[in-house]
Parts: C-alpha cells; sequence; structure tokens
C-alpha cells in the first residue's frame, strides 16, 4: 500500500511539471528552438486592388491605366528586409497617344525593400520602396534605375 502512495506521487509530481513546463510562455524559450510557425511573417507586396502577395509572378506598376507592368517575375529571394526578382517591364510608348500606343518589353531587375506595417492591416508588413533597374535597352525617357514608392 505504501509503494502503491509513493508511486502515485510520484507520477502526479512528473505529471504536474510536465503540464508547467509545456504552459511555459513562448518568450522564454530561445530563438532558435522556436517554430515556423511562430516565426513573423516575411513582408508581402500589395497589389492595385489592396491585395498582399508573395512572390508574384507579374505585378501592375500603374494601376489607373494599365500602361507599365511586371511579368515573368522570377523571385531568388524574399526575405523580412528584401526581396530580389529578374522579370520585363512591359511598357506602352503612348505614341502617338495611350490609346493607340505600342507596348515594348525591357528585361529588369527589381528589388523590394523598407518594409513597413500596413495601414490597412497593421499586423502585416508590407514593402514600401520598389526599384528597377534596366539591365538592356529602356523606354525613351526613363533613366537606367528607376524608385517607385509603394502605397499603403
Amino acid at each position: 500500500m505504501r509503494t502503491h502512495a509513493l508511486t502515485t506521487a510520484v507520477t502526479l509530481c512528473l505529471a504536474a511539471s510536465l503540464a508547467a513546463a509545456a504552459g511555459a510562455p513562448s518568450s522564454a524559450r530561445p530563438e532558435s528552438s522556436r517554430t515556423v510557425a511562430e516565426q513573423p511573417a516575411p513582408p508581402v507586396l500589395v497589389d492595385c486592388f489592396w491585395h498582399p502577395q508573395v512572390r508574384p509572378s507579374a505585378f501592375m506598376l500603374a494601376c489607373g491605366d494599365g500602361n507599365s507592368r511586371l511579368t515573368s517575375l522570377k523571385w531568388s529571394q524574399w526575405g523580412a528586409d528584401s526581396a530580389t526578382a529578374q522579370g520585363v517591364n512591359v511598357v506602352n510608348d503612348c505614341k502617338p497617344y495611350c490609346a493607340a500606343g505600342t507596348f515594348h518589353s525591357y528585361a529588369v531587375s527589381v528589388r523590394l525593400d523598407h518594409p513597413r506595417s500596413w495601414k490597412k492591416r497593421p499586423q502585416v508588413r508590407h514593402y514600401t520602396r520598389m526599384t528597377l533597374v534596366f539591365t538592356g535597352a529602356r523606354p525613351d525617357t526613363y533613366p537606367p534605375t528607376v524608385r517607385y514608392p509603394l502605397w499603403d
């Protein structure tokens, strides 16, 4: 009888210890032991329709008229501070005017950076700046590098 009581007491103490350890706050664990689900989500790229995107294959730059867009985006990196891709900037030359213009394709390197909290969803971070570097030909009026602020 005495052995049974001792075994029961030890079992209860062990169960209480395990329950206390399992209920410890996650912030008490070192960063390296956190699970993937607990890691902060990477920033997103917000499109013209206010949809958050991660590694999109295309992106509209000129939301109002569609005269400039990115296509064939191949992302080599998408991280907490920046993202990089290679792709094509398809631009309307608007000659003689935009409705009658011709679209031309230009190879570009794309960089997203300056992540901030998104005003629409403060718990989500989004990139606030895009830089395009034309790697070959470029539209007549464009410099070799173009920086765009991205909306909040």
